[in-house]
């Protein structure tokens, strides 16, 4: 077998072991052969995990044994259902009861190790159909091939694409875009593009269709390559292969995330010439875009166009839409667009409330926020972390902290763990307030629990301490961080500038901008006001000016 995967296919282990591990072994049930057949002639492919169990069951307990072929029907509809475990569990029943496997029944076996994350296992099915003196089939490969990328062992898929092929199996248009998809899901775009057939290849029948290039297409775009998406689409057209409504929203989706209008209403207005209708997707998209750049004007402008269009709005284009007024400061537009999406029959996810949650708390609207999270919850919608979040920070900024320990409370029922995010939120209103012991300890807190602290909890801390006149503190936590290498913002460096100048140390504060510059962090307007002032306060003239001329010279600020 395949040098790379003989150790999954020819384990030293009892093959099959996993059977008695991963399910138990499920009771025979009582069976009246008249009642079997009356129930398996209209259920080969029951509805129901329940049906299908006990009609597999019966099928174990007739004499003699049924065809293989019965045991796999019931096995695949449990497959269908999702329930690989229990397919797993039936199939090592089956066998113990004399049935022999065919190539189908391992088929499916391989899918559902493969779902349930035990490549291993997969394999020695592998191991156990060259064993029985089958050949594998290209649904076999393609499945292990799935699970693989499935499974995020993409190295893996590669290495065993090249044995497949190396010991003279096929494989089709179907493998090579299994194994794209997974590269492009792992963030390997350009060694997709590689992998795309190439003539010796397409000789054999395999050539991109429109599912490989859209996987790529949309995996370039997602990467932000957009001009190596755009030429892929072009080589796409001179090869005769036509773009689809996939194909187009994806691209019009990397060129919206880049800003690049005037591509995004060109692609439009090609697939429209081309009689390829826009779908709510399409709308979805540009209204997304349009809102989150501040074009409020442009996203309601789509928006009508759709609606004008007969094309239905979905709860991603309303969320959207309402994601667009917040961002622009219309909390009352936002309302009204999630109360037209109720009215419209369709039920707002969780996302939607949570976009409203921030946009009301960020216009001080806190008590419509609560009572927005309280409908949500008995409309029996669950609160995310986001959604926590967004009330926690709303809470802490309107002074009204005594919910706050309750909803994390909540969290903590629910499973829905704070994370660094959250107690960012927690810490920056104890430094804003002074209650710098209590942000010591609840930083102690956040490290004692295993969340890593990121840049922006030292900068909260830093600034906290240096507000608070506790500027010993503060160089304290910077130091060790510049000790350790932590990769330290603008606005890191800015906080601790301010607290040096507020002290009146300007030499100190020079010396860590010159530092900063040195550790490839370039200042901000706000870093050199920060030192003007506090030179000019200090009275020292003549070295603002010619700080300001300096920065100036050096294109760090306008003359």
């Amino acid at each position: 077998m395949f040098s790379t995967v003989s150790r999954y296919a020819f384990p030293k282990l009892r093959l099959f072991l996993p059977y008695y591990t991963l399910s138990s072994v499920l009771p025979s049930l009582p069976y009246s052969l008249n009642r079997y057949f009356s129930v398996h002639s209209h259920s080969s492919n029951p509805n129901n995990i329940h049906d299908a169990v006990a009609s597999f069951n019966r099928l174990l307990h007739l004499r003699p044994l049924p065809s293989v072929v019965q045991f796999n029907k019931i096995l695949g509809s449990i497959v269908k259902m999702k329930h690989y475990p229990t397919a797993i569990s039936l199939s090592s029943r089956a066998e113990s009861k004399g049935i022999t496997p065919s190539l189908v029944f391992m088929n499916i076996l391989i899918n559902c190790y493969s779902h349930v994350g035990r490549m291993y296992f997969a394999f020695s099915v592998l191991g156990k159909i060259f064993k029985m003196g089958h050949q594998p089939d290209t649904i076999t490969l393609n499945t292990l091939m799935k699970g693989l990328c499935h499974n995020k062992m993409v190295g893996e898929a590669l290495s065993f694409r090249d044995e497949v092929i190396a010991k003279g199996f096929l494989l089709d248009a179907v493998s090579y875009g299994t194994l794209m998809n997974g590269l492009c899901k792992a963030g390997k775009t350009r060694a997709a593009i590689i992998l795309l057939p190439k003539p010796k290849i397409e000789r054999l029948g395999i050539k991109p269709d429109i599912f490989i290039y859209n996987i790529i297409i949309d995996g370039l775009c997602k990467d932000g390559l957009i001009t190596e998406a755009r030429d892929l689409f072009s080589e796409m057209i001179k090869r005769g292969v036509r773009p689809d409504i996939v194909t187009y929203n994806s691209l019009i989706h990397g060129f919206c995330s880049m800003s690049q209008w005037k591509d995004a209403y060109e692609l439009l207005n090609e697939m429209i010439r081309k009689n390829i209708k826009p779908d709510v997707c399409t709308y979805s998209i540009l209204i997304d875009a349009f809102g989150k750049e501040g074009r409020i004007t442009e996203a309601q402008a789509i928006f009508a166009v759709m609606v004008k269009w007969n094309e239905k709005p979905n709860v991603i284009t309303f969320t959207a839409l309402m994601d667009g007024y917040c961002l622009t400061n219309n909390v009352n537009e936002s309302k009204e667009v999630f109360n037209r999406m109720v009215k419209s029959g369709l039920s707002p996810n969780v996302i939607s409330y949570s976009i409203l949650i921030d946009g009301l708390c960020k216009s001080k609207m806190v008590d419509e926020a609560m009572d927005v999270f309280k409908e949500m919850r008995h409309k029996k919608m669950v609160p995310d972390i986001v959604t926590y979040t967004c009330l926690i920070d709303g809470l802490c900024k309107s002074g009204r902290t005594s919910y706050v320990q309750d909803l994390i409370y909540e969290m903590h029922d629910s499973i829905q763990l704070p994370n660094v995010i959250t107690y960012n939120v927690l810490l920056d209103a104890l430094c804003k307030r002074q209650h710098l012991d209590e942000a010591t300890k609840l930083f102690k807190q956040i490290v004692d629990r295993g969340i890593q602290p990121n840049v922006y909890t030292y900068t909260i801390l830093i600034d906290g301490m240096c507000k608070g006149g506790r500027l010993n503190k503060a160089k304290e936590i910077f130091q060790h961080l510049l000790l350790k290498g932590y990769p330290l913002n603008v606005h890191s460096y800015t906080s601790m500038i301010s607290g040096l100048c507020k002290e009146g140390l300007l030499d100190e504060a020079m010396a860590l901008l010159y530092k900063m510059e040195e550790n490839g962090c370039l200042p901000n307007l706000i870093t050199l006001e920060t030192i003007l002032r506090g030179l000019i306060e200090k009275n020292e003239n003549d070295k603002a000016k010619k700080f300001l001329l300096e920065m100036a010279d050096r294109g760090l600020l306008k003359k």
